[in-house]
């Protein structure tokens, strides 16, 4: 039996939807596990603030309870809601900025970030506080760019490409992409830093399918 997979972008951001479903397409396997990829439609612009991040989980919980699926992932990296959804479902409930992170340790002993805005910084540390592993982190370095830029083909690159390198030179041995908006650019960025670059909705879309299993 097919089982479902349900990512859920809490923001409403029709290209960064695109970007994401497209990160997580390759991990599908017919017959087994499929990847359905919405937006959050009421949710805001994008996840850029704490008020953003505590006004989606109520938001979500009802997504949950509306979709029924296997497991669901909740595609924003700084894994706004995790705790409330899984009060609503009995299924696996997945952060891509946990799965990322985790994917990164593998690869390396200390990691960077490429945080969407500086005030992501404080929602990822919550995350790796919570994790136990903030002294794996080499650095953080926030872009401050709107959404519409970062899914744009070109035009944060870069940018992206100079917070990796300071990232790199700060010791990090592998980079996370610390917004969903990036996805389409964890290739590029891969050849231009000679290290893993980390995209959270594949690391999360690969925990799916072990969590099915």
């Amino acid at each position: 039996m097919e089982r479902r997979i349900l990512v859920i972008n809490p923001n409403r951001d029709r290209a960064c939807t695109a970007g994401i479903a497209a990160a997580v397409a390759p991990f599908a396997r017919p017959g087994h596990a499929r990847f359905d990829t919405i937006a959050l439609e009421e949710g805001p612009p994008a996840i850029a603030s704490w008020r953003d991040w505590f006004s989606v989980a109520l938001p979500l919980c009802a997504a949950v309870q509306a979709e029924a699926a296997d497991a669901y992932v909740i595609a924003c990296v700084s894994d706004p809601g995790i705790d409330a959804v899984r009060e609503v479902t009995d299924r696996p409930v997945l952060g891509p900025f946990r799965a990322a992170v985790l994917a990164a340790m593998a690869r390396a002993d200390r990691f960077g970030v490429i945080a969407f805005v500086e005030a992501s910084k404080a929602r990822q540390r919550r995350v790796l506080l919570s994790l136990g592993v903030e002294g794996r982190m080499a650095g953080t370095e926030a872009l401050n760019l709107p959404m519409t830029a970062l899914t744009d083909p070109e035009a944060p690159r870069a940018a992206l490409v100079r917070a990796g390198r300071r990232l790199v030179e700060a010791g990090s041995g592998a980079v996370v992409l610390g917004c969903a908006g990036m996805a389409g650019h964890q290739t590029f960025l891969e050849k231009e830093l000679g290290v893993p670059v980390i995209e959270p909705c594949a690391a999360a879309a690969a925990q799916a399918l072990l969590a099915i299993a």
